[in-house]
């Protein structure tokens, strides 16, 4: 499925110049009225010209502003997650969570997700790389797929992704983590370990971003809101992939006898 118009708008924001940024945030603001608005009338009101939201749309993968409008009309008429106005921190962050979710059900590449579950059954070894508030994602889909069987490790330095990528080789798989995906570091050992032989998986939230252009494979999760700061931007979306890529893992796997190792041996981690 293709993803939304406005879900790819937010996942290239942060790459975009400023002048695009103008005619993004227009967009993003007002789609009700961008999509009855000519090219020329959307210039004028986002303040910005027609050269600039050409490219803006060449970057969202359109070759013409027609079938751009036309996307996006597709867009407001769909059923979507009612979220209600509101100022409780409780309910902001709930309908937040919700909406980010409903995106990613709605744009879900299942093929995709049967294809990673397939390479990871195949793999040899099974690398998580990620830095910074995306390490703990990284972290415990590690021990999820440790507690399968798989020889899963989860690296959150740089030096130690690249040294270990540089010697990967076919049949070993890399899941590469960010959430913008404009992270250095990420983007660098992914594409170390590529070079090196192994098939590399991206899961992040950006658009074209440069580590969804090196990976072989890309998941996409849910972008935030271009206001959305670096410190409230939620990783619940990468969990969510996570646990869909695990899950069909296990849906293909018989593990009724190392499920009943793996309970034995945590016996004897609890009291009673």
């Amino acid at each position: 499925m293709n993803k939304l118009v406005t879900t790819k708008i937010k996942g290239l924001f942060n790459s975009l110049t400023d002048a695009e940024k103008k005619a993004a945030q227009y967009i993003l603001e007002r789609p009700g009225d961008v999509i009855h608005y000519s090219i020329t009338e959307l210039a004028n009101w986002a303040g910005t010209s027609e050269t600039t939201v050409y490219r803006l749309l060449r970057k969202a993968g359109y070759s013409g502003y027609q079938k751009f409008k036309l996307d996006l009309a597709r867009e407001l008429s769909a059923p979507s997650f009612e979220l209600k106005e509101t100022k409780d921190i409780f309910d902001t962050l709930f309908n937040k969570i919700i909406n980010s979710l409903t995106n990613i059900y709605r744009e879900l590449d299942r093929e995709k997700i049967n294809k990673v579950s397939d390479i990871i059954l195949k793999s040899k070894k099974l690398l998580f790389y990620s830095v910074g508030r995306s390490f703990p994602i990284a972290f415990d889909a590690s021990l999820k797929f440790a507690a399968l069987g798989f020889s899963a490790t989860a690296y959150s330095d740089p030096h130690m992704q690249v040294i270990v990528g540089s010697n990967l080789e076919k049949g070993d798989v890399v899941v590469a983590i960010s959430h913008s995906g404009v992270i250095r570091d990420t983007y660098k050992s992914a594409q170390v370990a590529k070079n090196a032989g192994a098939y590399t998986i991206g899961i992040t939230a950006g658009v074209n971003s440069p580590l969804s252009k090196v990976v072989d494979l890309v998941l996409y999760s849910s972008a935030d809101d271009p206001e959305e700061s670096e410190f409230t931007a939620n990783r619940v979306g990468e969990l969510f992939i996570i646990e869909l890529i695990y899950n069909s893992v296990v849906s293909k796997m018989s593990i009724d006898k190392k499920e009943s190792k793996i309970t034995e041996a945590m016996k004897t981690k609890r009291f009673g």
